[in-house]
């Protein structure tokens, strides 16, 4: 008898286990058929915990309402660095109020301070070598070349007297040839001499030649914006709050790494005066104007109104800012942007949902 393969036997294995799943599904019936057992369990009844409701809803009233996020005055600011680095120093703590321009964050700046100090050595340098070239010779070195070219002048005098005798001695033969050249060169080495030294006083009585004075000044002007680079870089490492307001949120500590375009060093705002920014639904978008009156209600604060009055009106339609924790709730609905600010703002902070009810129109 021949033997069967390997192979054929697992295959055909496979095959009726698979026909026995299909029998059995079929047999089964629907899979959306629910059983018994799945009936009484959808029917129980689950007794209330005596919690309130997580989800955010919205009284049946006569009031444009629609749920809203509080914020501070001109929305949260989030605090961001131009430049990468470790974090040396973290200037404020959640709660402080700061002024416009004070220092937040410095990140490690131990090589720009250096960069700077040698910059400003430089400028230093540069300032010295233009005042001296502006100002020219000392008085005592202009002495010195005066003095210098009538003792010249005096050598050249006496050369040239000397010459003249030597010609006369010459003619009546009491000078030799040789004599008389020496003479010659002599007196005529002396008037070069004196020449040299005329050029160099007028050169001290004059100046500096303007030329010089302009290179010195492009290499002052140059050292002074290689210094004011350094600064400028040094500076960026100091993260500084662009507003008056109230440090809400610190996201990093002393010691981490920061990177420009991840998350914000500090979010921040002004919280003298708290905001409701309301979802209204375009459906009462004509309902809605600037100054009416308007409160809110957070279900933080059971049974209390937070007054206010309608302050801004969006100018184009939006996505939903607000989302609650309602699964049937529908976020594809197009809704206008309300802003109401709050004349009692006690006990309420940025971020948390409320509920904002505004006064319609007419």
């Amino acid at each position: 008898m021949k033997k069967i393969p390997w192979n054929v036997i697992r295959i055909v294995g496979v095959t009726i286990a698979l026909l026995v799943v299909v029998v059995r599904s079929v047999l089964a019936g629907p899979q959306n058929t629910p059983n018994d057992k799945d009936v009484q369990h959808a029917a129980r009844v689950i007794p209330p915990s005596g919690v309130g409701d997580e989800r955010a809803t919205i009284d049946v009233t006569n009031d444009v309402a629609g749920n809203g996020i509080v914020e501070p005055a001109d929305r949260e600011v989030k605090v961001a660095g131009q430049v990468p680095g470790r974090i040396a120093q973290i200037l404020a703590k959640e709660g402080d109020r700061v002024e416009a321009g004070a220092p937040l964050v410095e990140l490690e700046s131990s090589i720009e301070r250096a960069a700077l100090a040698a910059a400003e050595a430089d400028l230093e340098a540069a300032k010295a070598d233009m005042l001296r070239t502006s100002r020219g010779l000392r008085r005592e070195d202009v002495d010195a070349v005066v003095a210098d070219t009538e003792g010249a002048r005096a050598r050249a005098t006496l050369s040239h007297d000397a010459l003249e005798r030597t010609e006369k001695l010459a003619k009546g033969g009491a000078a030799t040839p040789d004599e008389l050249d020496r003479a010659r060169s002599q007196a005529e080495a002396d008037q070069r001499a004196l020449e040299s030294q005329e050029a160099k006083k007028k050169a001290a009585l004059a100046g500096s030649r303007w030329e010089d004075v302009a290179q010195a000044r492009a290499k002052m002007l140059g050292a002074a914006a290689r210094r004011d680079e350094a600064k400028a870089q040094l500076e960026r490492l100091t993260i500084r709050a662009p507003l008056a307001g109230e440090i809400l949120q610190l996201k990093f500590r002393a010691g981490e790494y920061y990177t420009p375009g991840g998350d914000s060093l500090i979010v921040m705002g002004d919280t003298r005066v708290l905001r409701v920014r309301v979802d209204v639904d375009e459906r009462d978008v004509a309902r809605v104007a600037v100054g009416a009156k308007a409160f809110a209600t957070s279900t933080a604060f059971p049974g209390r109104r937070f007054a206010g009055k309608v302050v801004e009106v969006g100018k184009r339609m939006g996505r939903k800012n607000v989302r609650t924790d309602d699964p049937v709730e529908r976020i594809d609905t197009k809704i206008l942007e309300v802003v109401i600010q709050l004349d009692d703002r006690q006990g309420l902070v940025p971020g948390l949902r409320v509920t904002g009810y505004i006064e319609p129109r007419g």
